[in-house]
């Protein structure tokens, strides 16, 4: 093992970290049902996420990469690990959730109540960690490759933990089919990297031109791999069921770190060519476009509280799109600013995103937990039992939407300074397309608060809507601590998002070298947005102690929920999921396709009537599936090849060898 680089210590954390995290799902297997078994596992899994942190920040804050080479014996040379700012943005927010989903577990996931699958989770979520691990580490891509499939196959497994359920098997299988898809995509693209650059190592930050049509063939097919595990439209059609049916602590790691690595995927690939031409950017923000106001959209009609936070992940992976095509056009045009707020925006945002939707997974599988039912029309008043997971799913709400003072404003404002700095600094269609994504992304936040005042209205205020999931009581400390740590994480970056600006710039220099420099503090007014921070704070705090001194002095009657002038009300009266947002969805139902199920009252003494209404996977169930079943029909006579014959096997193997030796002679 031959270290290189300064300094080496972040890779000694990191690599003890992998092994940490690899272990940790070891005693829950040895013993089964344990609970000190589990405790041990949790603890391990955390003392990875506290060295693996040390690593990141010390990577973070060195402009330098420390590496290191391990002879693997194979024929595709020695692998090489190695650690920069750029991969340190997207180690921190994966140290972070997995440690707190690992806590979050021990109550939520007790031993002692799932001796049957506890093990096997424990032990696949330790398993994914250490391949994410690795995975952003990796500077060799047969490395990369190994752990990408590794990371595939764990979170198959921790996403199948309740597979007695056909709809949980249902979704492993769907994705698990498109991570193999993703990944003959990446197989392909690397082979074209191998051929442009002679080694099986990522390509140096600007060392490519991206002027060929080889170049142009490695962009398309980084796009289709990648981008089918970031889950951006219409590559996105695992993603909301995967999330929905997991265990809401590895939903958390899935939509706050697996979708990343797609991201990071991209980032490391499209950094290698320092000249992409105009259309490499205008394709990656039309991505972003379309991922960031469909996502949004699917999101409002969903009813399943889980599903509509998997729909908000293609919205926020829109917005690191958005991020990155103003950087790739920025970089077309040679505007070092608008390179440098995109590439900054989509870093920020990537850990901004991971942290607040960790928060909000965890805090809906704390109520979850407590109503037995993932169906927003069938809670109601949740706050009153749960009042400290409504306040941290109310963090996670703020942050999510882009508003001050937590920390989805500050990498939504970097994105809306690249598209204005394109506007004022740009002219024709290369400033045209960054000018877009400010009006896109007003759009896609509005809609944002919108669906989330539908979630908070419906499932935390209000009179519970059904008597058999209105009991429950608050989470345990167990899950309450790493909501808390979370939603900490968030309000420290919206206070003082300046923390990130030498972490920003290093980031930028390694991105692109001549980016090196005090970019960030340049281009976004840190200090102001640190002061409307805290003052938002400040007037939240003082209006929340006035308001307990005046209800402290006044008498408090109480009555029903949403009474509305009517002497008997009941909890029917209230809105739900489909009332609220039906104006909405009507909005969108060209791409939508809402399936209404209405029985029409009818006669002078009418029968109960009942409505309901359904918003299909539209591009899986309308789109995939029946093209599938054209080339399954349209197969069928291929398929007579298949006699199940070991003979007519070999035979066909045979023949395969004799054409290829044919054809290799010449």
């Amino acid at each position: 093992m031959i270290f290189s680089g300064e300094p080496a210590t972040c890779i000694y954390l990191l690599l003890l970290a992998a092994a940490c995290q690899a272990l940790s799902g070891l005693p829950l297997l040895f013993r089964r049902g344990s609970a000190k078994a589990q405790r041990l596992s949790a603890a391990l899994l955390a003392a990875a996420s506290l060295a693996g942190l040390s690593g990141a920040l010390i990577a973070l804050l060195s402009p330098s990469c420390a590496t290191v080479t391990i002879a693997s014996g194979l024929l595709f040379g020695p692998f090489e690990a190695g650690v920069d700012p750029l991969s340190g943005f997207f180690l921190l927010p994966m140290f972070i959730v997995t440690g707190c989903a690992a806590l979050y577990g021990v109550a939520y996931w007790p031993a002692a109540l799932h001796a049957g699958n506890c093990g096997k989770l424990t032990f696949f979520l330790g398993l994914l960690a250490a391949s994410l691990t690795t995975l952003l580490i990796a500077k060799s891509t047969i490395l990369f490759l190994i752990a990408w499939e590794v990371m595939a196959f764990a979170a198959y497994f921790a996403l199948t933990t309740e597979d007695e359920k056909p709809q949980v098997r249902e979704a492993g299988t769907l994705y698990l089919i498109t991570a193999h898809l993703g990944a003959l995509a990446l197989f392909a693209m690397f082979s074209l990297l191998k051929g442009e650059t002679g080694e099986w190592l990522f390509p140096a930050a600007g060392t490519l031109s991206a002027q060929t049509g080889l170049a142009a063939a490695i962009f398309l097919t980084a796009i289709l791999g990648f981008g089918l595990k970031a889950g951006c439209m219409p590559l996105h059609i695992w993603l909301p069921s995967a999330h929905a049916n997991a265990p809401s602590h590895i939903s958390a790691i899935l939509s706050g770190i697996v979708l990343k690595t797609g991201i990071y995927g991209m980032m490391r690939v499209f950094s290698a060519f320092s000249d992409p031409p105009l259309w490499w950017g205008g394709t990656v923000l039309v991505l972003g476009l379309v991922s960031g106001v469909l996502g949004v959209a699917f999101a409002i009609a969903q009813h399943d509280i889980k599903r509509l936070l998997a729909y908000h992940s293609i919205e926020n992976i829109g917005i690191i799109m958005m991020g990155i095509g103003i950087a790739l056009i920025g970089e077309s045009q040679g505007n070092p600013a608008l390179t440098a707020l995109g590439v900054g925006g989509a870093l920020l945002h990537v850990v901004n995103h991971a942290l607040f939707k960790a928060l909000l997974f965890l805090s809906a599988g704390s109520v979850i937990h407590a109503t037995g039912t993932r169906e927003i029309d069938l809670m109601g008043g949740v706050a009153r039992r749960l009042p400290y997971t409504a306040l941290f799913f109310l963090a996670g709400v703020v942050a999510i939407c882009g508003l001050p003072p937590l920390n989805g404003f500050v990498s939504e404002l970097m994105i809306y300074l690249g598209s204005f700095t394109a506007i004022s600094s740009t002219g024709g269609l290369s400033g045209m397309f960054p000018a877009l994504t400010a009006p896109v992304l007003a759009l896609v936040g509005g809609l944002a608060v919108a669906c989330f005042v539908k979630v908070f209205g419906i499932a935390f205020l209000g009179a519970p809507r059904s008597e058999e999931h209105a009991g429950g009581h608050e989470a345990s400390g167990g899950m309450l601590a790493p909501m808390g740590v979370l939603a900490l994480c968030c309000t420290v970056i919206g206070v003082a998002p300046g923390l990130f600006a030498t972490p920003l710039n290093n980031a930028l220099s390694a991105y692109r070298s001549s980016l090196s420099g005090e970019w960030i503090e340049n281009l976004v007014p840190f200090t102001w947005v640190s002061a409307l921070a805290a003052g938002l704070i400040l007037a939240a705090l003082l209006a929340a102690y006035l308001l307990q001194r005046r209800a402290a002095r006044l008498p408090v009657g109480s009555g029903p929920t949403w009474g509305c002038g009517y002497l008997r009300p009941t909890s029917s009266m209230q809105y739900t999921a489909s009332s609220f947002g039906a104006t909405l969805v009507s909005w969108f139902k060209i791409v939508l396709r809402p399936e209404l199920h209405r029985e029409e009252v009818t006669g002078l003494f009418p029968e109960r009537a009942r409505f309901a209404s359904h918003v299909p996977e539209t591009v899986l169930e309308r789109i995939y599936l029946p093209f599938l079943e054209y080339l399954f029909e349209k197969a069928l006579p291929v398929r007579r090849l298949q006699h199940g014959k070991l003979n007519i096997y070999i035979f066909y193997t045979f023949i395969t060898l004799v054409v290829l030796l044919a054809l290799t002679s010449r």
